[in-house]
């Protein structure tokens, strides 16, 4: 994460094959729109969920880019829960609790967004697009620089 020192990150776990795998175009149009002003969305591969994303790491790439456009960064593929979770992800469900205060990422497309001071600000459910999420970002990019 040290790479995005500064900037406003939207870390999402993504799967190929999955009922909201369309949001792959909002997540671009977001990061087309707000990349240049400190926008980053990692799209984190994940098989945890149903078995939706059974493709390496080279064919996650080329579906993501041929059936979306994709040019956001996507991470290796990687778990978001268990005792394997990626620690980026275990770090950020700490911070900010889903429903009743379950840590664990129910499903695929959660969302986390995490503030230029590193700071996890809020998490979304599968369920909020990435349309509905142009106001809360718009206010995190709008938070100073941080000072280093």
């Amino acid at each position: 994460m040290s790479r995005f020192d500064g900037q406003v990150v939207l870390l999402v776990n993504v799967a190929s094959q999955c009922g909201f795998t369309p949001q792959y175009e909002g997540l671009e149009r977001l990061w087309r729109r707000f990349g240049d002003r400190g926008l980053v969305i990692l799209g984190c591969p994940c098989d945890q969920f149903g078995a939706q994303e059974p493709g390496d790491e080279a064919e996650i790439a080329r579906f993501c880019s041929l059936t979306y456009d994709v040019t956001f960064p996507l991470s290796s593929k990687l778990d978001v829960n268990g005792d394997a979770a990626d620690p980026l992800w275990q770090w950020v469900k700490a911070e900010e609790p889903g429903v009743l205060g379950t840590t664990s990422v129910k499903w695929n497309f959660t969302k986390f967004l995490i503030g230029r001071d590193g700071t996890v600000l809020e998490r979304f459910a599968p369920t909020v697009t990435p349309d509905e999420l142009v106001a809360p970002v718009e206010q995190a990019l709008a938070a100073p620089p941080v000072a280093g």
